[in-house]
């Protein structure tokens, strides 16, 4: 069995896109923790790739920074970025 890193080529760009995102809204990782109830240290663990997100996860970050994620999913599929 093979041990997925989350540090792939793909998930790097994951992880690409949803930070661009976050800095096009314009928010902090703070204010971005506030939209999701959650520590600042949560998005700052995602985004540094520490913390693998699930597909739900994804999602509540998506609304909070008012995305369409099957657009950042679309763009993942097409190798560029989210906006």
């Amino acid at each position: 069995m093979t041990k997925k890193s989350v540090f792939t080529k793909r998930y790097c760009l994951f992880l690409d896109g949803i930070i661009a995102a976050r800095r096009c809204a314009a928010l902090t990782q703070q204010q971005l923790a506030d939209r999701l109830g959650r520590p600042q240290s949560y998005v700052s663990k995602y985004e540094r790739g520490e913390r693998r997100l699930d597909v739900l996860e994804f999602v509540d970050i998506a609304d909070a920074l008012d995305v369409n994620p099957c657009l950042m999913l679309n763009a993942l599929r097409k190798g560029g970025s989210s906006r």
